[in-house]
């Protein structure tokens, strides 16, 4: 059976990934955390929007002065919008929300590049699919590294995400 349901982000899943992601009202580096008055590579701000050289030039002193969470929002909802739409158009088997916003999650974190060719997309679309995996959920926990090293944060994350696909269980890692 063919997916037809164009899905969007639920609530729930949209305000998981935002308390996850942490509201920050004034521009911050990316790396340290430490809040920034001029643009450099890793200027951030609200629910972790990346702030182009160029955003950052045409938006005057508005970053500067800081965002209202409303603000934020709409940033999260337009950086969102292109793993929404990637997840709906990659996913070809029938899905629930839960799944949808969990597939959601997953990409946004590993980018549309990765979801995209990943073992757990050829799995969620079709389960007899040959992998290197038995089954999709050990090819999802699989996303768990990052630059070679087992991090336990992402161990969390990918234990999160599967609850959410598997049991509709939406819980911070």
């Amino acid at each position: 059976m063919q997916q037809t349901v164009r899905y969007q982000m639920s609530e729930n899943g949209m305000q998981l990934l935002m308390s996850v992601e942490a509201f920050r009202g004034k521009p911050y580096d990316d790396q340290t955390g430490a809040e920034i008055s001029n643009w450099d590579k890793g200027a951030t701000i609200g629910y972790g929007h990346l702030i182009s050289r160029d955003e950052w030039s045409r938006s005057g002193d508005m970053y500067k002065l800081g965002i209202t969470t409303a603000q934020a929002r709409i940033l999260f909802v337009q950086d969102l919008t292109p793993f929404v739409d990637g997840v709906n158009d990659k996913v070809t088997a029938v899905i629930s929300q839960n799944q949808f916003d969990a597939l959601v999650i997953l990409s946004f974190n590993i980018g549309l590049g990765n979801f995209g060719s990943s073992s757990a997309l050829k799995l969620v679309n079709n389960p007899s699919a040959q992998t290197g995996y038995p089954g999709l959920e050990t090819a999802w926990k699989a996303w768990k590294k990052s630059q070679g090293k087992v991090m336990q944060g992402l161990v969390n994350r990918r234990n999160a995400e599967w609850k959410i696909y598997a049991d509709n269980i939406y819980e911070r890692w």
